[in-house]
């Protein structure tokens, strides 16, 4: 079996099984998965078998469980098929070591900071080519619940468990635009592609890498442009507001999510876009304009016509809301807005903790705690803000984003003020902020390529 394809592979692998149906393999598979939401069909199936789509690693290593086989023999009928097509394309074959690299790699080895930035530079090609051409491509249906696992596990579990699928398809979207198919699957593509450029953006506006995330989000920005997708434009401005924001440039931030309000949208990007104004404003010293814009994103709550179509990430639920409203609360300043910024963190946290575990956010849920425990500091309650400190420092590097540590480096800051120099308490806290505040873990990798 050393030259089977995938396709020929399982085609023989299912045959052995007896009079099988490609949805009854379908079926098992999404037993074996054990996703709240069913993502494999029959036809993604019958795609595999004919190579008109190559399985990802993942795929393959839950085709293996269907099968009772090791997953190396299916990696290694992958890597024989991604050698014909390249040979079918004119190209040479991918050297084994980048196509198949180890799992264990993928699942430990984070991406480095160059990395990113070579796997930007190359979303920024496809952005060149969207400007000159519309191409055409196949069936989205899996695509889109491909996506839409990746939206709903991105908020609550490690960048380094998803970067290299997210990279993958989005790769493998972009290769399907070059192809040929009929417009409306063209424009279906392109959203998908502008939603896998925007996870791409996230991924690196998380590890602190602004540049190569601003250039996703404008790989984003062309292919949701491209398809005419006001909800997907909306969202593209409001990660692009999020990676001003935290590169030091509140006004750019606000003005981006002003301008993302120019799309009408059904579901929650409104509210996105007018809580992130909010804070931006309130950072930026505008504390009229930010109480204007919470006040938009509740009226925007209220207006939202249905659920939002793509889970996760690309939703913005009322926890998330009243986190940015704590934080701009926080922002403004003042007995008043400080008691406000512990009452909706606080509910934010109480609504975080009874969430279920994929719409957990451990991103926003820390960020929720760093802003009740400041709200506390501020109005001088000691031992809670040392409690709620305490969750955020003893969670571990791996769960502080770049967003966080900037927190974190903040709250230092103020804790260096007069007030707290005599307090040995706030003395120890500082301390154990700044240590914590240190860059780690997705910089610590220092590997010249992408990850695959």
């Amino acid at each position: 079996m050393d030259e089977l394809g995938i396709g020929e592979l399982l085609v023989r692998l299912r045959n052995a099984r007896g009079s099988v149906t490609q949805a009854k393999i379908a079926a098992e598979y999404n037993q074996v998965e054990d996703s709240s939401v069913p993502t494999m069909t029959g036809k993604e199936i019958g795609r595999y078998e004919r190579e008109a789509r190559l399985p990802s690693e993942r795929t393959r290593g839950f085709l293996a469980g269907v099968f009772g086989v090791d997953s190396a023999m299916l990696d290694q009928a992958h890597a024989v098929s991604r050698r014909r097509k390249a040979a079918e394309r004119g190209k040479a074959a991918p050297s084994a070591p980048r196509a198949e690299m180890p799992t264990a790699r993928r699942a430990t080895v984070p991406p480095s900071a160059c990395a990113l930035a070579a796997d930007a530079a190359r979303s920024a090609r496809f952005a060149r080519f969207i400007a000159s051409t519309n191409s055409d491509a196949t069936t989205v249906e899996q695509l889109d619940a491909d996506v839409a696992r990746l939206a709903r596990h991105f908020v609550s579990r490690p960048l380094k468990e998803l970067y290299a699928e997210i990279r993958e398809l989005r790769d493998e979207t972009f290769e399907l635009l070059r192809g040929r198919q009929r417009p409306q699957q063209t424009s279906d593509l392109l959203v998908a592609a502008s939603r896998l450029c925007g996870l791409s953006a996230h991924v690196c506006l998380d590890v602190g890498d602004y540049d190569s995330a601003g250039s996703h989000a404008r790989t984003a920005w062309s292919c949701a442009e491209a398809a005419g997708h006001h909800e997907m434009q909306a969202w593209v401005r409001s990660i692009e507001s999020l990676i001003a924001f935290w590169n030091g440039n509140p006004q750019r931030a606000a003005d981006l999510a002003q301008h993302g309000q120019r799309y009408a949208a059904s579901g929650s990007v409104g509210v996105r876009l007018a809580s992130l104004e909010a804070r931006a404003l309130a950072v930026a010293g505008d504390a009229q304009g930010a109480v204007a814009a919470l006040v938009t994103a509740e009226q925007a709550r209220d207006a939202m016509q249905g659920p939002d179509v793509m889970p996760g990430v690309f939703s913005f639920p009322t926890a998330k809301q009243l986190t940015y409203a704590g934080t701009t609360h926080l922002a403004i300043g003042g007995p008043g807005h400080v008691q406000q910024a512990i009452d909706c963190a606080g509910t934010a946290v109480d609504l975080y903790r009874v969430a279920a575990a994929d719409d957990r956010s451990t991103f926003d849920l820390l960020a929720a705690n760093l802003d009740l425990a400041r709200g506390y500091m501020l109005a001088g309650e000691a031992d809670a803000a040392e409690v709620l400190l305490g969750v955020v420092l003893d969670s571990g590097p791996g769960q502080l984003s770049a967003s966080i540590r900037n927190r974190l480096e903040a709250l230092s800051g103020e804790l260096g003020a007069a007030q707290y120099r005599g307090s040995p308490q706030f003395a120890h806290l500082r301390e154990r902020i700044v240590i914590a505040a240190m860059p780690a873990v997705m910089s610590a990798a220092d590997s010249s390529e992408p990850l695959t």
